[in-house]
């Protein structure tokens, strides 16, 4: 395995039963992006997935939607799930459990203001994985489901090249697999160049791509 990939321990998702890392799904993957939405990455990630039919979950920062609304628009108009990613990135080992709750209303707050009808925001996914047992219970307590993942590609790792970024991913993705992207410009000289790869790849073997 290559020493970039990160996945869930299973050892966590014992110990975390609650925190969703992949789905009892034999046929298809769900691809996630976090960090968005930018229109730097965002609307070309969009672009691809319609190339492929597929759906995908995108956890967006709130700050993100504020400054940029019309592409947080985009995401809904082509029918992809959305998530809480919080509304700075923040670090839960790092913040209080009233800074951390109090962060992830405002993001809340800002993503319900730019939808309209009955599409749920209660996804969140803790930025680097990082939350605290009295965090991730208050933000149960809000009506969350916690999704972490099965495989991250490390697209975000500038040491990371798209060549180990891909085998991390078709290596390491089975059916169920929960894959985690970033729409950001951090990642996107690898994003830009896998993606696709990995569209290809697992619709070639009939696999489907799903949102949460």
């Amino acid at each position: 395995m290559n020493r970039f990939l990160v996945k869930y321990p299973k050892l966590l998702q014992i110990l975390y039963p609650k925190r969703i890392s992949r789905i009892d799904d034999s046929k298809s993957i769900y691809l996630s992006f976090d960090d968005g939405p930018i229109p730097e990455v965002t609307p070309w990630v969009l672009e691809t997935l319609r190339t492929y039919q597929a759906k995908a979950t995108f956890f967006c920062i709130g700050d993100n939607v504020a400054n940029h609304p019309e592409v947080f628009q985009e995401i809904l108009k082509e029918g992809h799930s959305i998530g809480n990613h919080t509304f700075n990135h923040l670090n839960g080992w790092k913040n209080s459990l009233e800074n951390y709750v109090d962060n992830t209303i405002k993001a809340e707050a800002i993503i319900k203001s730019n939808i309209s009808g009955a599409t749920s925001t209660k996804l969140f996914r803790p930025p680097y994985g990082k939350i605290k047992n009295s965090q991730a219970k208050a933000i149960g307590k809000l009506g969350y489901k916690i999704v972490m993942w099965d495989v991250l590609s490390g697209d975000y790792d500038q040491r990371l090249s798209p060549e180990a970024c891909y085998r991390n991913v078709i290596e390491n993705t089975t059916a169920g697999s929960i894959i985690v992207f970033h729409d950001s410009i951090k990642a996107s000289k690898n994003l830009k160049i896998v993606l696709p790869l990995v569209l290809k790849y697992f619709s070639e073997k009939g696999v489907k791509f799903k949102s949460l």
